[in-house]
């Protein structure tokens, strides 16, 4: 999930991701050992930036935005959970079978749980959930690509407290991918009155589910306002990674806050003056600025920080130039230079933190090489060179023009900049530009969500649990895919690996798919992304996903 403006088959930032129980926890003063319990609840108050909630994302089976996933985490509640073990632990499903030929998954629900407009969760209620992720009008693109896309043929209520979900092929990543919030459950009642444009819009009476918290008030671009929902007795059992459980009974908490705060700076301040005790989304520099505060940064699994080279459009289109350009720019003493060292430089699609997917012969295999890259380009036939100094061919500049949206850090201005001075240093003009959403998302696809990608090259990072996430971007039908390409061979090792149910084999199958990629440069990756969370020493009992976004039905804050 990944943190962009966009919608319907144009993706998501931040948005990230994908929301599952793999937990951490730290305490204040970042010792191993758990934050002990306060003997009061208190009331919290969590600062983010938002991203482009406010505009239709607060339906987390339409939208792809990070921000979707863990705001609505505290009301929507799932049917498995994942545990930091890697373990899948019950949830509101008590226990569950697989077929042989992995076709038919069978759920038995738990029998005592309500939403908290009184509705009764029961294999009926599942089932609508599931139709709204596929019907034509929600216009999903994550969720429903998340249950299989086409390889999912339904969900049936074959009991009251029994749901049977039916696939078309084997989805290895399903279970996996049921314990995020983009497959949470809204209460039937809403699914039946709302439109979908009110459920996008979001607010008390829609955004309705089962979980440890229930939205009370919602004011757009400014803050979100829950109240604990007191009847909270089914949350999973699951652990940190020292092996303490999660409370996951009612919330302790009396309030929770979330204040949309675009700027870091203003988040920081937040924390500084008290105004909030969590903060997130927040870089090294903004970090730097406090002093007492526990901070967290969580390696993203899933792509990296990574630049989309448009292979439809403009130069991108040979090979050969898009190797020249892989290798035109030292990427190592750009990340040093532009993240102070707080940053690394990934090697691969995938990040290291991604489970059994890695692969690390990658590291070293495209350094920066100058002559090598210059080589091609002569290969390529751009062997003249214009008065600036940029390399031509039949009267064409060499050049590519690289978008991105707002906000956009300085750090990566800074990055984007050393690869500029680089590339001009083999004759290749390399143009960026940072735009508001709106004006990005008419660039890249129109009012029905075509792609049109009237850019050279793009660029986001996207969080994930599993490997599956490359299908999304490489695969000639891919969601996600900004590069266009499509090579059936491709497209056949991703198939073969959503669908294999060992994971070795899948592993086996995700390393090709990272060698294409360096040998046919569809994606770049810049930067390994990590999350990072600030929390004053008064929040105790605060756990961590495994994307190290903040859980919050366990958190007190002494006063």
């Amino acid at each position: 999930m990944f943190n962009s403006p966009i919608t319907r088959r144009i993706f998501a930032v931040a948005a990230a991701a994908t929301l599952a129980f793999g937990l951490t926890a730290c305490s204040p003063e970042g010792s191993s050992e758990p934050a002990p319990a306060a003997a009061s609840g208190g009331d919290l108050t969590l600062a983010i930036a938002g991203g482009n909630l406010e505009n239709g994302h607060m339906d987390p089976h339409s939208s792809q935005l990070d921000v979707s996933a863990y705001v609505t985490r505290n009301v929507f509640d799932s049917l498995v959970a994942l545990d930091v073990t890697g373990e899948i632990k019950p949830w509101l499903a008590k226990s569950w079978t697989v077929s042989e030929d992995g076709l038919t998954y069978v759920f038995e629900l738990r029998d005592d749980v309500t939403f908290t407009d009184g509705e009764k969760f029961n294999a009926a209620a599942a089932v609508k959930n599931f139709e709204h992720i596929t019907a034509e009008e929600t216009a999903s693109a994550q969720s429903r690509d998340m249950i299989g896309g086409d390889l999912f043929k339904g969900a049936k209520a074959t009991g009251e407290y029994e749901l049977t979900l039916t696939l078309e092929a084997p989805f290895a990543p399903l279970l996996n991918n049921l314990s995020t919030a983009f497959v949470g459950f809204y209460s039937p009642k809403v699914l039946s009155t709302a439109t979908q444009d009110q459920l996008k819009a979001g607010g008390p009476e829609v955004t309705v589910g089962t979980g440890p918290f229930k939205l009370t008030a919602y004011s757009p671009k400014q803050e979100l306002d829950f109240a604990p929902n007191k009847d909270y007795v089914w949350g999973p059992e699951v652990s940190t990674a020292e092996g303490a459980p999660v409370q996951a009974g009612a919330p302790k908490l009396d309030s929770l806050k979330i204040r949309i705060v675009p700027e870091e700076s203003a988040r920081v301040g937040a924390l500084q003056s008290g105004d909030a005790q969590i903060a997130i989304d927040l870089t090294p520099t903004g970090t730097a600025q406090l002093s007492g505060a526990h901070v967290n940064v969580a390696p993203s699994p899933g792509m990296p920080y990574s630049m989309y080279l448009n292979w439809s459009h403009g130069v991108f289109k040979d090979i050969k130039v898009r190797q020249a350009f892989q290798q035109g720019f030292d990427l190592d003493a750009a990340v040093g230079a532009a993240y102070s060292g707080d940053y690394q430089r990934p090697w691969s699609i995938l990040s290291p933190s991604t489970p059994k997917s890695y692969d690390s012969s990658l590291e070293n295999a495209w350094p920066f090489d100058a002559d090598k890259a210059n080589a091609l380009l002569d290969e390529a036939g751009w062997t003249e060179r214009d008065a600036e100094g940029y390399r031509t061919k039949d009267g064409e500049r060499l050049s590519a023009e690289w978008l991105s949206w707002l906000p956009f850090p300085d750090e990566k201005q800074a990055l984007v900049n050393f690869m500029i001075d680089d590339l001009k240093k083999i004759g290749f003009e390399l143009k960026h530009q940072a735009i508001e959403g709106a004006e990005y998302q008419a660039r890249y696809a129109d009012s029905d969500g075509n792609m049109i990608l009237d850019f050279d090259a793009t660029d986001w990072s996207f969080a994930s649990l599993d490997a599956d996430i490359l299908r999304q971007h490489l695969h000639t039908q891919g969601y996600q895919n900004a590069s266009t390409i499509s090579d059936p061979a491709l497209d056949a090792l991703l198939e073969q690996a959503q669908a294999a149910t060992d994971a070795n084999v899948r592993e086996g199958l995700y390393k090709q798919v990272q060698q294409w990629n360096v040998k046919n440069v569809g994606i770049i990756p810049l930067t390994l992304s990590q999350f990072t969370t600030a929390s004053l020493p008064s929040v105790k009992g605060l756990a961590y996903d495994s994307y190290g976004w903040p859980l919050l039905a366990g958190v007190t804050v002494e006063k």
